[in-house]
């Protein structure tokens, strides 16, 4: 069972992007593949091959990156948000640092230190670009990782909030009720 990306209760694509993405073939260097690879698609499912299905969810998703790609290279300078942070070479990093190692014990001086900023310069850069300070946007993070891994049923509360970067899973339940108003073993009953 697949996910779709409005399923996540936090996913900072989603609220930046606009409702419909446009993606125009004429400014992509992409565009003769994709329109190519199109054609591709609807022979195949109107032969009706075997793996027709996945070809074209497969290259939806090839579709939806390339749109989500010209969309942020034709925001403007003065654009604020998840994109336009992602855009910006020191907060784009801290960024994929926080994405990918979301279980560390961060720090706004350990993120800072480790994009080549002072802790105030870099926590000022952050909360302009994204509307929220490193540490508040980590926290949301976390509860958006344990939130898909509880609904996917993946672990135990406790292995799950260990995952997310909470030394106790009491923390993670105070943190996790704060965040969805109820425990996280009730919020997986019902998110199933």
């Amino acid at each position: 069972m697949g996910a779709r990306l409005t399923d996540a209760p936090f996913n900072p694509l989603v609220a930046t992007l606009p409702k419909v993405l446009k993606l125009d073939l004429r400014k992509s260097q992409s565009g003769t593949w994709i329109e190519s690879s199109f054609q591709l698609a609807a022979n195949e499912i109107s032969a009706g091959r075997i793996g027709s299905v996945t070809l074209v969810s497969k290259l939806s998703e090839l579709l939806f990156i390339e749109a989500v790609r010209q969309y942020v290279a034709e925001l403007p300078v003065e654009q604020r948000g998840w994109l336009a942070g992602l855009r910006d070479p020191i907060v784009g990093r801290a960024l994929g640092l926080l994405h990918s190692r979301h279980n560390e014990a961060w720090t706004a001086e350990d993120l800072a230190r480790d994009v080549g900023l002072s802790r105030s310069a870099f926590a000022d850069r952050f909360t302009t670009l994204i509307g929220q300070p490193p540490m508040q946007y980590l926290a949301l993070w976390r509860m958006q990782v344990a939130a898909t891994r509880l609904r996917e049923g993946r672990g135990s509360v406790s292995q799950i909030a260990f995952d997310v970067g909470y030394e106790s899973e009491a923390a993670f339940n105070r943190a996790f009720k704060r965040q969805f108003g109820m425990p996280p073993a009730t919020w997986r009953r019902q998110a199933r």
